[in-house]
């Protein structure tokens, strides 16, 4: 009896993200005082080691080019969304020039950006740099279909009972205010805005309740698609329709999870020339991130820096009547609360 209350009282302490000022005078008296002070001290204990860092690990990670025309690379943490860049190749030269050397360092990398953010210095303004795709040369771009109920429901087809994965090939990959390429090869351009997620520990055989330590953070995505050349062409197979180049733009940063609220409670939209296309919430995903990170690792091996990208919810064109498609001059923007926006104009 005493271990289960010690048990529930750990559980309401970490669920408030360890801000005891939120727990509710009500909910700690109705636990046995014993409890109370085991879990006083765990928390305590937590909060010193590794629960302090937990929650210090709240960033938002970022790849950029500095201002100048300079072309290299650069690794960095920004400070909020929309504000000033910490320059982690300057605060530590030995650090990798791209997002997935990075990622590769695991728990030192994060470290050294914790301690980049804390000191306040080599601070590059927004107005200076350029935003690249936060994750580039990825091992898999791992994509998930119907995977939200409401758009299940706009095209009257069942909810699926294991996860419908495809892929794009790591060229399509384009920043978060590239211009998207409108390929002659077809005439039935899409838009599908995504909650993204990346790949942080390589891992096999994942289980779900370890799946979120492997998980670096979420991220926008555009789900690019030629709808001709995923439902009428090559056999019906995805894979072409889904891969030209620029057909999935990302950005504008990785945000990792201590950042977030809740990354399956997140309001996410896409608007066309202004005009809102869709409007859901992540809350209507069929499998989340746990459950996709648990199912793919099954079939291959998860390296850091891999992309998943985890459905659209409904409003897209095709489904429209009569269907509506991109065409040269649109400009989308896909947004995701805690996250940020993106925005392409396609060319």
């Amino acid at each position: 009896m005493f271990v289960q209350s010690l048990l529930n009282a750990i559980r309401l302490l970490l669920s408030t993200r360890y801000d005891r000022s939120r727990i509710s005078t009500g909910k700690l008296m109705s636990l046995p005082i014993r409890s109370l002070q085991g879990a006083s001290r765990l928390s305590d204990w937590l909060l010193r080691s590794g629960g302090r860092r937990c929650l210090s690990r709240g960033m938002r990670l970022v790849q950029f080019r500095r201002g100048g025309g300079s072309p290299e690379v650069r690794v960095g943490v920004q400070q909020r969304e929309g504000g000033e860049l910490v320059d982690l190749n300057s605060f530590d030269p030995s650090l990798p020039h791209s997002m997935r050397g990075f990622l590769e360092r695991g728990e030192s990398g994060l470290d050294t950006a914790q301690r980049a953010l804390s000191s306040g210095q080599h601070l590059v303004p927004l107005s200076e740099a350029s935003l690249l795709s936060p994750i580039t040369g990825p091992d898999k771009v791992i994509c998930v279909g119907m995977n939200y109920v409401d758009h299940c429901l706009e095209q009257g087809v069942a909810i699926p009972s294991e996860p419908i994965i495809f892929s794009k090939f790591p060229s399509a990959i384009a920043g978060p205010c590239d211009d998207i390429i409108h390929p002659a090869q077809t005439k039935e351009l899409d838009w599908e805005v995504e909650l993204a997620f990346v790949i942080g520990k390589t891992g096999k055989h994942i289980k779900e309740e370890e799946a979120l330590g492997h998980v670096a953070g979420f991220t926008v995505a555009h789900d690019v698609s030629a709808r001709d050349w995923q439902m009428k062409r090559n056999g019906k197979q995805w894979l072409l329709g889904k891969t030209f180049d620029t057909f999935c733009p990302l950005g504008p940063a990785i945000v990792t999870t201590g950042a977030l609220s809740d990354p399956h409670n997140l309001g996410i939209r896409c608007r066309v020339n202004g005009r809102v296309v869709q409007d859901s919430n992540t809350n209507q995903m069929v499998f989340k991130t746990e459950a996709l990170v648990s199912w793919v690792s099954q079939f291959v091996t998860l390296y850091p820096g891999d992309v998943f990208l985890t459905g659209t919810p409904p409003g897209v064109g095709v489904f429209r009547k009569p269907p509506v498609f991109l065409k040269k001059g649109d400009v989308v923007e896909c947004e995701i609360d805690e996250i940020g926006l993106i925005r392409n104009t396609v060319v």
